[in-house]
């Protein structure tokens, strides 16, 4: 997100002379409110002030040194920004809500930091921006893509990249469309000869028996040449299918393989239906447009220019009376151009808000349920889908009213044409024939200067959809592996060294996080909801890079490590089991694909699922449905452990991987789990701290900070926070027991 806009030259110039000579500018955003009306100011902060400028003046200026409580707030069709400077609330500055609302929200952290620590080092912010720095109008959702502002002779250029190896096969319609457009163009000569020379001569006379078979030849030649267009035809649309099948399989194929390369926050800032949409319909779209549109667009311009220079011979008068309506037309267009593309987008914009409501609806269904909101659901659903149908409505009746006008007066040119020609056939000058030609050829030019109408809209839609597809297929992951990965075989020594990292930099989930691990040892992370246990796995994973300090396995930095090799070598067990749609002999399979029975049948015991699953009416060839729902938690989370243990990881671990199961059923697995850990080095997070009395030892995080690392008896003996979390567990497991014991019959009689 942009922190820094440039000044204009009065500003600059005003800026300047206010500011200090140690200031150092951080950052700069522009305001648009100033009492009651609209500006284009800007509030500029450095290390130690806040500059408000306005056409060349300085309104205000504020420190940031002492200043508290910054903050942003909404207001009625307005936002302002907030700081108590000397004790008292004082607005900084107002602005339109919505676009630069965010930007003033990380400024609020950033003013914060600055008034507490002084630092000189702005803070960054990777969230996409939502406006177009060209026009200013929102971006297409989930993309930084403005359909108004697109290169399109980039994505020309990226679209000729991709079509390598099949261009031979994508020039076939081109080369059949032209052999097409020279059959269309003889024909109509040919018939010219047949009614001027046979069926309406000018000098009528008797015919002989050559003349007949002259006449049949022309028949037989009218006969073959629809035969061999109809041919061709076939033979560009195999071709166009096979193109288009292999194009639109490369498209997809590598648009999956980036999306699989691309880390969890660049996946989790789209939603599931956009990433679909991409792969799915945006790429079909580019495909119709490059078999389909585009030799479409070479025949109607070839037969265009064919049919004016063969026009222009036969007489000129006729591209006159053809072109007289070309300028009404063009005019048209240009004026309702801009009308239409701002409706087809405002279209294309509600659809997709229709279409992603509903997938959140969808994927959310069992709330909805549960809280009984689904009147509420579908009345939003509703109200969604009559805004967008509305508008395609309201579009689909501009088009239908302009485009038949359109076609009407492109139609006087042919009406002139045949006056004109009607006239000279009744004073004999001319053949019926030729007329006939002629009018054949004017339709050959009216219809490509129809078909232009239409391709405005099409060429959007293609350009849309091509550059949301490069835009994923040119993204630059957030987590690569370098140029000469290295494979290594996992020991699993692990060291943690001055670690920070934070989802936005300047918001840190873990601060200088240091820890050294053995191979083979277990170790329990424990700590309060939002500590940063799961931050510090998906750090170990590499599912993110840290922003400080590095992680070594067997002494080497896991960003050398090839991220297959790494992952390869580890096994988990999340907290929310995912088990994809299949049998659960699949699902356990899922890590080590080439399991045998006897592996997957021996992973199921150790989980504790065998039992279980052959009680099942189809044992492990059972299907758990979408997500595993057909299948209890538990029975879902023993799966997943089977699915952890099959792999033979050597490091495993378990995110709160007994959270789902009841005491009983916990009990029967953990000796198993305890068989599972031994001789791999293992990180168990649990909120019950009971399943982690096993561990080697025990990391304990407050705050994003290492608060204690120790044995269970060393971090009792600290009485510290592991010891607070120990005592209100018991505390809490006596409560419940003693809530059993007076709940039973006995304590009700003795009662």
């Amino acid at each position: 997100m942009k922190l820094m806009f440039d000044l204009p030259e009065v500003d600059r110039a005003a800026y300047e002379a206010a500011v200090g000579k140690d200031e150092k500018l951080l950052y700069c955003l522009p305001f648009d409110i100033y009492e009651d009306q609209f500006v284009d100011g800007y509030v500029a902060f450095t290390d130690k002030k806040m500059y408000k400028l306005l056409d060349g003046k300085l309104l205000a200026t504020f420190n940031i040194e002492g200043a508290s409580d910054f903050k942003t707030e909404v207001m009625y069709g307005n936002c302002g920004f907030y700081a108590k400077i000397e004790g008292s609330t004082t607005l900084i500055c107002q602005f339109i809500s919505g676009r630069n609302l965010p930007r003033y929200a990380v400024i609020v952290k950033a003013c914060e930091i600055l008034a507490e620590t002084g630092s000189k080092e702005p803070v960054t912010n990777d969230t996409p921006e939502r406006f177009c720095p060209k026009c200013g109008r929102p971006y297409i959702a989930h993309t930084t893509i403005c359909p108004f502002c697109i290169d399109k002779l980039e994505v020309y250029k990226k679209l000729w990249g991709m079509t390598r190896g099949l261009r031979l096969m994508m020039m076939v319609p081109f080369l059949v469309n032209l052999v097409g457009v020279v059959l269309n163009f003889i024909l109509p000569y040919i018939q010219r000869i047949a009614v001027d020379n046979y069926l309406y001569p000018q000098n009528p006379r008797v015919f002989d028996a050559a003349d007949k078979r002259v006449f049949f030849l022309i028949v037989v030649a009218i006969v073959s040449f629809d035969l061999f267009s109809r041919a061709m035809g076939v033979l560009s649309g195999r071709c166009s299918a096979i193109a288009g099948n292999k194009f639109v399989l490369i498209l997809k194929t590598l648009l999956y393989e980036k999306l699989s390369s691309l880390s969890l926050s660049s996946l989790q800032r789209r939603s599931t239906g956009d990433l679909m949409g991409r792969v799915n319909n945006d790429t079909n779209v580019m495909k119709d447009f490059v078999v389909g549109q585009l030799p479409n667009l070479f025949n109607q311009l070839t037969s265009f220019l064919i049919a004016l220079i063969v026009m222009l011979v036969i007489d000129w008068r006729f591209c006159v009376f053809v072109f007289v309506p070309v300028p009404i037309v063009v005019l048209i267009l240009v004026k309702f151009w801009a009308f239409v593309q701002e409706r087809n987008v405002r279209a294309w914009v509600l659809g997709t808000r229709t279409a992603h409501l509903l997938q959140d609806i969808l994927n959310g269904i069992r709330v909805v349920k549960c809280f009984g909101q689904e009147e509420y659901e579908i009345n939003r659903y509703k109200e969604s889908s009559v805004r967008s149908s509305r508008q395609n409505e309201s579009n689909a009746k501009i088009f239908d009213t302009i485009f038949p006008l359109m076609g009407f007066i492109i139609r006087l040119g042919n009406y002139l044409i045949l006056f004109y020609g009607y006239n000279a056939v009744f004073g004999g000058e001319m053949g019926l024939g030729t007329i006939h030609q002629v009018s054949t050829y004017a339709n050959m030019i009216y219809g490509p200067l129809m078909w232009i109408t239409f391709i405005p809209r099409n060429i959007s839609q293609f350009l849309t959809s091509a550059s949301k597809v490069f835009e994923i297929l040119e993204e630059t992951p957030e987590v690569a592996d370098i140029n000469l990965p290295i494979d290594i075989r996992i020991e699993g020594d692990i060291s943690i060294r001055n670690v920070t990292f934070g989802y936005q930099s300047y918001n840190p989930v873990l601060e200088n996080i240091n820890v050294e691990i053995k191979a083979g040892e277990m170790i329990g992370i424990v700590g309060h909801s939002g500590c940063g246990k799961s931050t510090l796995i998906n750090l170990l994973m590499r599912l993110y890079d840290v922003n400080e300090g590095e992680i070594l396995i067997d002494d080497v930095n896991i960003k050398d490590i090839s991220q297959n090799a790494l992952r390869t070598q580890m096994g988990i067990v999340l907290q929310e089991t995912f088990l994809f749609s299949g049998t659960i002999r699949e699902n356990i399979r899922y890590s080590k694909p080439h399991a045998t029975d006897e592996e997957v049948i021996a992973a199921a015991r150790i989980a504790n699922a065998h039992d279980f699953i052959m009680n099942l009416p189809e044992g492990y060839n059972t299907l758990v449905g979408e997500k595993g729902y057909s299948l209890s938690g538990g029975e879902r989370q023993r799966i997943a452990i089977a699915r952890a243990v099959i792999h033979n990881p050597r490091i495993l671990i378990l995110d709160e991987a007994t959270a789902a199961l009841d005491t009983e059923t916990e009990k029967l697995i953990q000796d198993s789990i305890n068989k599972l850990v031994h001789g791999r080095t293992t990180f168990a997070i649990a909120h019950r701290l009971s399943t982690l009395r096993n561990a080697d030892k025990l990391l304990v995080l407050d705050k994003g900070k290492v608060a204690e690392f120790g044995t269970h008896n060393e971090l009792l003996e600290q009485k510290g926070i592991y010891y607070k979390l120990v005592m209100a567990q018991r505390k809490m497991a006596h409560e419940v027991v003693k809530m059993d014991e007076s709940s039973t019959p006995a304590a009700k009689t003795a009662g």
